[in-house]
């Protein structure tokens, strides 16, 4: 679905104004108490931002994916964690029971997922399965009306919090790689079902993740997603390929945000009785940044596009452009962070100016929903299958 053009510009400038007037000035205490504020969740849930991916049928505002990347580039100018308190409700949480789950699936789980009662997350991952998905050995065996789920997930983002999992689960042991994978929906409180400590990691302070155990958690056989087993896997996939446009969306945003910070900071700067904005070399590497984000928020913008046009007539080349948009927007936000603390010197090394901030969060987003490298290849095996993607 779409809304009216002047009630998403309504929205959209609501969201800007939020993130400009109430989340930029909380990003210090977000960085000293590793927590989000309670009172901003409460305020995101009001705007409806746990639900923007979810129809209105079922509580959520409904948002096309052409929608939904203009409010990431907002978000990916303020601190990553605001973002992630309600990122895994918007994408992998909630969207594999959007897409292949039954009705009775979505009309339990999605309104509470939409409003920001239930927090969802997308429990994938393994120690020993991270990006190669198909070899996961999570088992869940049939035994009566139920499934019993054994085995451990890993980097699980939002599980310390959640009220529920989207569980991908080995239910046919002697089906090799992604065939033999399913889908469950697990609530939190299922016995069996524990989280481990929080991880402490290199940035993204505020944002949590933990390993998620199952230990013959029994979980009944309605709560496999869809009805079908062996399904999971091509669920996991379709769920990726939104979610891969929306952290490259998110990476859009934070590059604004650095470019931002470093030409407000070469303009203010003065070195050799002028400011350093003036030296052509730091010139250089702002119109680095100004070129390549202009580019990564087209690609986007494109693929977006390209996604919302699937859901009427299916795209061979998605998966494709969607790997191919999260692979060059995340790759450039890296290289905008690096030019960013350059143009800082010995300041952007500094905690007290938040490029160094933002330097470590945007780490993270070249490894998880796919590595580079495995974007890479993704793509390449596209072009061998299906050929290169046609133009617009």
């Amino acid at each position: 679905m779409t809304l009216d053009p002047e009630t998403f510009a309504a929205l959209r400038n609501q969201v800007r104004r939020f993130v400009a007037e109430r989340l930029v000035p909380n990003e210090d205490r977000v960085e000293q108490e590793d927590a989000v504020p309670a009172e901003l969740v409460a305020e995101m849930k009001d705007l409806g931002l746990f639900g923007m991916s979810i129809p209105e049928e079922y509580g959520g505002l409904g948002l096309s994916m052409v929608e939904e990347i203009e409010v990431c580039f907002e978000f990916g100018q303020t601190a990553a964690a605001f973002r992630s308190v309600f990122g895994t409700n918007v994408g992998i949480g909630s969207q594999g029971i959007l897409i292949d789950g039954t009705e009775e699936q979505r009309r339990t789980w999605l309104p509470r997922i939409a409003s920001g009662e239930a927090i969802f997350s997308f429990a994938l991952t393994e120690p020993d399965a991270g990006s190669d998905a198909a070899s996961l050995q999570t088992s869940a065996v049939l035994d009566g009306d139920a499934y019993v789920l054994n085995g451990v997930k890993r980097y699980i983002t939002n599980a310390p919090r959640a009220h529920g999992f989207t569980v991908m689960a080995r239910t046919d042991p002697g089906t090799p790689g992604a065939a033999g994978i399913s889908a469950f929906i697990v609530p939190r409180d299922t016995p069996g079902v524990s989280v481990g400590p929080p991880d402490r990691k290199m940035g993204q302070r505020g944002t949590k993740t933990c390993d998620v155990i199952f230990d013959h958690a029994r979980v009944p056989a309605s709560n496999l997603i869809g009805g079908q087993p062996g399904i999971g896997f091509k669920t996991a996939m379709r769920v990726l390929d939104r979610g891969r446009i929306h952290i490259a969306a998110l990476a859009a945003g934070t590059a604004r945000r650095l470019l931002r910070d470093a030409l407000d900071y070469a303009a203010t700067r003065r070195q050799f009785g002028q400011p350093i904005l003036d030296f052509q070399l730091i010139q250089a590497m702002l119109a680095d940044m100004q070129a390549e984000l202009l580019a990564a928020e087209a690609m986007v913008r494109d693929a977006a596009r390209r996604y919302d046009a699937s859901r009427r007539k299916p795209d061979p080349h998605l998966p494709m452009v969607a790997a191919a948009c999260k692979y060059f927007a995340t790759e450039m936000v890296g290289r905008a962070a690096d030019r960013a603390v350059q143009i800082h010197g010995g300041a952007g090394y500094m905690s007290e100016y938040k490029v160094e901030r933002f330097y470590r969060d945007v780490r993270l987003l070249r490894l998880y929903e796919g590595t580079s490298q495995i974007l890479q290849i993704v793509v390449g095996r596209g072009l061998k299958t299906h050929g290169p993607v046609p133009a617009p």
